[in-house]
């Protein structure tokens, strides 16, 4: 659609891969990125190498303007984002809380691209914790950034079911891309004028936390349906893991077998281990085991797990303690 609107000058906060697909189609629309505000470099990996984060790469690539302050507060960092005089702020995924000072600047404010149907899953890890919880829908919201954590009024939203089987890496792919074209619409509509503001109702929010390490300890004793709602929803990170035979056993991805009997061993063994099908107990219900990993090596199926060392029958799977 023509239009006689101006474009608007955007500075862009974010920082992982999520993140990209806005940025990307920020730049191929008729609105001018004026900069980009993402993380400082990072160490990481084994060899702890420094690495520049998705967004700057992007950015890098693209010949924007970038910004790595290591405090928003910082006196030389507000000096240069004031000077890039942007009509609107847009964030996605940037991992730190706005300061007042940073809010002000932008003539229109700040928007957000969250990925979850607010006001559910507010927070830091909006998929991860819906696959977790065993949503079966979720979606992006569009929203304006106000003080409250996540609670400003929404300008847009738009759906994405979640199938039983899926990865938060699945879902978050899609969620990426498909946020991405709603903050673009969402632009366009509040530079046009047209844009509508909906407050969210307090009284529906929750909570997603930040994922930790510890989140991937499992508890054997829980609904088989739980069990691999936690596999999945820690994939690609951190993942959830037991130990089998002293030896912490990251499990990638699995199967629920719900068919109703009495508990027929403890919660946590094996009660079948043959290359066509590796069962565990649960406290309700069998998980089936399809890709494992030994710490240290590669990803394998269960056919390839068994094959390389001898699992009875009758083994356990122990609740790991500690997260290391």
């Amino acid at each position: 659609m023509v239009t006689s609107v101006a474009p608007l000058r955007i500075v862009f906060f974010g920082t992982p891969d999520f993140a990209v697909p806005t940025l990307e189609a920020l730049h191929r629309s008729r609105h001018q990125v004026v900069g980009v505000v993402t993380q400082p470099d990072r160490a990481r990996g084994r060899g702890h190498h420094w690495q520049a984060s998705p967004v700057k790469q992007l950015s890098e690539q693209l010949g924007l303007t970038l910004l790595q302050p290591q405090r928003l507060r910082d006196d030389a960092f507000l000096e240069t984002f004031r000077s890039l005089d942007a009509d609107l702020g847009v964030v996605a995924a940037y991992g730190k809380i706005l300061t007042d000072a940073v809010l002000e600047v932008p003539k229109a404010g700040l928007i957000n691209v969250h990925a979850s149907l607010l006001p559910k899953f507010r927070g830091a890890a909006p998929i991860h914790r819906a696959v977790m919880a065993g949503e079966t829908m979720t979606g992006v919201t569009i929203m304006r950034v106000v003080k409250a954590l996540d609670a400003g009024p929404m300008i847009a939203k738009a759906t994405r079911p979640i199938g039983d089987d899926e990865t938060s890496a699945d879902v978050e792919r899609d969620i990426a891309r498909l946020g991405a074209d709603l903050l673009v619409d969402s632009v366009d509509a509040l530079a046009e004028g047209r844009a509508s503001e909906t407050s969210q109702n307090e009284s529906e929010a929750s909570y997603a936390h930040k994922i930790e390490k510890t989140d991937g300890i499992i508890d054997w004793s829980r609904p088989a349906r739980d069990i691999h709602n936690q596999i999945r929803g820690l994939h690609p990170w951190p993942h959830a893991y037991s130990d089998l035979q002293g030896e912490r056993t990251i499990l990638l991805r699995s199967e629920v077998e719900t068919a109703q009997h009495e508990l027929r061993t403890e919660p946590g063994t094996v009660v079948e281990a043959r290359p066509d099908r590796f069962a565990v107990q649960a406290g309700s219900g069998v998980v089936r085991l399809l890709m494992l990993q030994r710490e240290g090596r590669r990803p394998v199926t269960a056919r390839e797990f068994l094959a390389g060392r001898r699992i009875e029958p009758g083994a356990r799977f122990v609740s790991s303690r500690i997260a290391s």
